[in-house]
């Protein structure tokens, strides 16, 4: 007997994120240039890691007490901020970089969780 694994909401929207950065590269890649393919896929990572890194760091503190769990929330997000500097301070330092696909894949991975509010089980 197989055993079905629920995936968690968090889960489904960093799954959507993937599928939303796929998306819009893909759109990029069509519309041509090894830059435009770039920046999208690199503004796309950017939105994605700092999500990721705060789901993960949400993830170990279930079961807690509730100022564990607060702090790890503070501490999650101050992360996935410092985070998204980082990244797009290394990004900027590409010369070939673009700013529309970039911010187009950005902006696009994070309306994710705007939608995500809309989609029921």
């Amino acid at each position: 007997m197989a055993v079905k694994r629920k995936i968690s909401t968090v889960g489904k929207i960093l799954k959507l994120q993937v599928i939303v950065i796929a998306i819009i590269c893909l759109g990029f890649y069509l519309i041509g240039g090894e830059a435009k393919i770039l920046s999208s896929f690199l503004g796309g990572v950017t939105a994605f890691l700092p999500n990721l890194y705060f789901a993960l760091r949400i993830s170990r503190v279930t079961e807690q007490d509730a100022q564990k769990i607060v702090r790890s929330f503070y501490v999650g997000e101050s992360g996935k901020l410092i985070l998204t500097v980082m990244l797009f301070a290394m990004i900027f330092q590409i010369p070939t970089i673009e700013l529309l696909p970039l911010l187009t894949a950005y902006v696009a991975a994070l309306s994710v969780f705007w939608f995500a509010l809309i989609i029921r089980d």
